[in-house]
């Protein structure tokens, strides 16, 4: 037996159980979670009914009120014990994810060194009151109030570092959250709640798995003060108008089209492999990958020839396999959308495909690798996200041509420049319409640094103290100036 189908064994036995009211309860059985290397259902994850959301809503009206008055040292320690918490479990998480995902198990691990880091991360934000002014006007002061229950809505390219911080930015903040994890990858995340259980206070965090109409049973729903949601544009702005009845709150972490510029003085044998593992990693299924590469003419077929190598290099296969670099797409909607925009592509007059543009001949949602050159905008490989293993790279002459070309999306997430002169990376990077911009790196946040997008890639921020801030409502409190006694 393969340590792969050991593992599938062993999950598919487990019973997975919601998480209401500090208690693991069973839901209906009706989640089917395939693996997306073998494309076979291995476990089944409980779907919860809006009898149940209605009840994790109820208990976490009421338990909010009481831990909002928990002072933040103690919510500091309760998340710094939920970090510690992932930390005791990550290799069965990593487990469950890479089989779930479909990602490298290398790739899972450091997805639960980052989840459990950035729990830390936000416990060391400073969430204090401010003293605006005490003078003879009078003292002002802000004061930082939670918002009550927030409803924290992660989608299935990295389940366990995007639902870390959510949970621990609410909770922190003195809130409740009701979490939902996407219905291809709710394994892992059910998992951690069964670490969590024992931790939280009941009420306080609940984790719900579901069908699809759960996260509208979410947005809707009267007894939800805020929804923090990552995912795509078009669920994002359905969210918005869902949202609008109640008057929401709101934070949108949506797609990008990220832009990777490459300066005429770079070396392209130094940074391809940067940039290919910025575009190809989670085999691009990540929201901040590069999207679009910009090469200035001099360097363009060096750095063509540089990143067709790595493609046709890459080794694909099951994410629990040793030596695997890349793994499948995660499910087959994705796979069949992404082979539809490399069709189109290769009908493209002139365009060049070097590397890939095919799926691989085996069970799985594999699809090799694939650069295509030669390629402008008004295409859609190059106007849409492809949230695959795609890289467009396209030619310019003129930087400010590039910036231009760069900034014409309506995708503003993240960019980077690449450059041996960082000074001068940075100032075109300043130019650059996005939520986040690298020099010579692309992909990667922490959170004691705000992330989140500009034009539709969303609104409001994830992390540091202006993301955090944003689970709670702020109070302006004026006094009177003191009279001398």
């Amino acid at each position: 037996m393969t340590s792969t189908q050991a593992a599938i064994k062993r999950w598919g036995a487990h019973d997975f159980r919601l998480l209401i009211d500090g208690r693991l309860v069973d839901g209906q059985p009706t989640l089917q979670v395939i693996n997306p290397a073998t494309e076979k259902a291995f476990a089944t994850a409980p779907a919860a009914s809006r009898e149940q959301l209605d009840l994790a809503v109820s208990v976490a009206r009421e338990a909010a009120g009481s831990w909002s008055r928990v002072p933040v040292s103690a919510r500091r320690a309760l998340v710094r014990g939920l970090a510690d918490a992932i930390r005791g479990i990550s290799e069965p998480l990593a487990e469950l994810v890479s089989l779930e995902q479909g990602k490298t198990i290398g790739a899972a691990r450091m997805e639960m060194v980052r989840a459990a880091d950035s729990m830390d991360e936000i416990a060391a934000i400073d969430i204090s009151d401010e003293l605006l002014r005490d003078d003879q006007r009078g003292r002002v002061e802000v004061r930082y109030k939670p918002l009550g229950v927030i409803g924290a809505i992660t989608p299935w390219n990295v389940p366990i570092a995007l639902a870390a911080p959510k949970i621990a930015s609410a909770i922190y903040t003195g809130n409740a959250v009701i979490l939902k994890p996407s219905p291809f990858t709710p394994l892992a995340t059910l998992l951690m709640g069964e670490a969590f259980a024992p931790i939280v206070p009941p009420g306080v965090l609940a984790i719900l798995s579901g069908h699809d109409d759960l996260g509208p049973w979410m947005t809707e729903h009267p007894g939800i003060d805020k929804i923090n949601f990552t995912g795509s544009i078009a669920t994002g702005k359905r969210i918005m108008q869902s949202a609008a009845h109640g008057l929401k709150r709101l934070t949108l972490e949506l797609g990008g089209n990220d832009p990777a510029i490459v300066l005429d003085d770079a070396d392209p044998a130094v940074i391809a492999p940067k940039l290919f593992a910025g575009a190809f990693g989670l085999s691009g299924q990540v929201c901040m990958a590069i999207k679009r590469l910009y090469v200035h003419r001099s360097l363009y077929e060096p750095m063509v020839a540089e990143l067709t190598r790595l493609a046709r290099n890459a080794r694909l296969g099951d994410g629990l396999e040793d030596g695997v670099e890349l793994g499948p797409l995660q499910n087959r909607v994705q796979f069949e959308r992404v082979l539809e925009l490399i069709e189109e592509a290769r009908a493209i007059p002139g365009a060049r495909i070097t590397a890939g543009g095919h799926a691989l001949d085996r069970p799985g949602y594999f699809i090799a690798p694939t650069i295509i050159a030669d390629i402008a905008e008004g295409n859609r490989i190059v106007d849409e996200e492809p949230f695959g293993p795609i890289l467009p790279i396209l030619v310019y002459d003129d930087i400010d041509d590039a910036v231009r070309r760069a900034n014409a999306t309506r995708f503003g997430l993240g960019a980077s420049v690449w450059t041996s002169r960082p000074a001068r990376g940075a100032e075109i990077a300043a130019r650059l319409e996005s939520g986040i911009a690298w020099v010579n790196h692309h992909v990667g946040t922490t959170r004691d640094m705000p992330f989140g997008g500009v034009k539709e890639s969303g609104m409001g921020r994830q992390g540091h103290a202006i993301g955090v801030r944003s689970d709670m409502e702020s109070q302006v409190v004026v006094l009177p100036p003191q009279v001398p006694a």
